[in-house]
């Protein structure tokens, strides 16, 4: 089987890395990639977020299987459009896509699924914000409704601050009661009916150690989670997961491909802080990093409907943990186009146990340069995290980005237990 993989980020690299590695991938396609994506699989120029060049690329290429990664395109329809066109797609539909698309939309499907969850108002106006503010208190957790990229939520003991960001949000804007303890991040494969549950992970969203500074896209994960309860997937398969995709096929719009649960492990007990309907980076290069059963044919089962006739995941007994490099100023403004050297050290010295996946890279002549806020992510597996957090960071140090950041801490208090 051929595959095509929508996106340019480290998600869609460990996403292709995973689809090389399968022995029933004859070739990986990647539209439009990066610079590290190309080193595995042919790159072609495409528009994301046109549905009709991605189905025509697509039919030219022969593919057995689109892989959607990002969400702009999800939410924009282009796997409806790919699926129009004949062709099995990983990803939900455009309006089963609104469970990120719209933060006021997953409070609706979560409340009449009875998924437990945060207590918020949407609000349109200030005197609703105003309201919705002193209801809850500090701290204050205020949402854009629509995509953010992973950076529209502000969470803040700051009424001043918190008031701003949903003002500036335009629109509908979602405030909720701010929930206590860790946070997981649950993804699942579903074809719209059975789901299929992956090994959960932690990720980090504050730019720096500590979990100080601006929210980010996130700057590292790891997996599995030692703490956490073993108990933690079935529960929430049953009151989260299922009744989610039970609930959105029951409104006629059935979810097929990633659901992604944000979670919180509150005092109350698991609640829902958000939902996303792709995978998410950087979790996804922690949980792909461990996943031991060939990744094509489970996507391929979800997208034409069968995923009940796949056996449960197998995993790898080793942890994972990935560290983001970010560029100089990063995640205000973005410096990019600076080349990035000691990549060829990683792959001579870390491999297999690190290596790097690119987010945002390009090809400059000969040089690899920045092409965006987070640059890489360097992976790596160990015995336990304490081992793959080792490799990570020794992989992280070969790296020469000028200006650039990354987090000293990621999965560190958990390793040192």
């Amino acid at each position: 089987m051929k595959v095509l993989v929508i996106g340019g980020g480290a998600r869609e690299h460990a996403l292709c890395r995973s689809l090389s590695l399968d022995p029933d991938v004859t070739a990986v396609h990647c539209a439009p990639g990066n610079a590290g994506i190309g080193e595995i699989a042919e790159l072609h120029p495409v528009d994301a977020l046109d549905g009709d060049a991605v189905a025509r690329l697509a039919a030219r290429l022969e593919v057995g299987l689109v892989v959607v990664g990002p969400e702009a395109p999800l939410v924009a329809g282009v796997a409806d459009a790919v699926r129009t066109a004949g062709i099995p797609c990983f990803g939900p539909s455009r309006e089963a896509a609104e469970l990120e698309g719209s933060k006021a939309f997953a409070k609706d499907v979560m409340a009449a699924a009875g998924v437990p969850t945060a207590r918020s108002y949407v609000c349109t106006n200030a005197q609703e914000i105003d309201a919705a503010l002193d209801a809850f208190g500090p701290p204050y957790v205020v949402k854009d409704d629509g995509l953010a990229a992973g950076k529209g939520v502000v969470v803040t003991s700051d009424l001043t601050e918190a008031r701003d960001h949903a003002i500036a949000c335009g629109g509908a804007v979602v405030i909720e009661e701010y929930l206590d303890g860790p946070e997981v991040s649950l993804f699942a494969i579903t074809d719209g009916e059975t789901v299929l549950p992956l090994t959960p992970a932690q990720d980090f969203k504050r730019a720096l150690d500590g979990d100080e500074g601006p929210n980010t896209g996130g700057m590292g994960a790891y997996s599995p989670l030692p703490w956490a309860d073993p108990k933690l997937v079935d529960e929430v398969m049953t009151t989260v997961l299922q009744p989610t995709v039970d609930e959105m096929r029951r409104r006629g719009t059935p979810f097929s491909g990633l659901l992604y649960a944000g979670l919180a492990i509150t005092s109350r007990g698991v609640r829902v802080i958000e939902f996303n309907a792709r995978f998410g980076d950087p979790e996804t290069q922690v949980v792909l990093a461990r996943l031991r059963t060939p990744l094509a044919g489970v996507l391929l089962h979800a997208a034409k409907g069968t995923l009940v006739d796949e056996p449960p995941l197998r995993w790898h007994d080793e942890a994972a943990v990935t560290v983001v490099i970010a560029s100089h100023n990063y995640p205000d403004t973005p410096r990019t186009g600076d080349p990035i050297e000691g990549l060829d050290e990683v792959a001579a010295q870390d491999a297999p146990h690190a290596y790097v996946l690119h987010a945002g890279t390009k090809q400059n002549g000969d040089a690899v340069v920045s092409a965006g806020g987070r640059v890489l992510s360097v992976t790596a597996t160990g015995k336990d995290l304490s081992e793959a957090r080792e490799r990570a960071y020794r992989a992280v140090a070969r790296i020469r980005l000028d200006g650039s950041q990354h987090r000293t801490d990621i999965a560190r208090a958990v390793a040192e237990g």
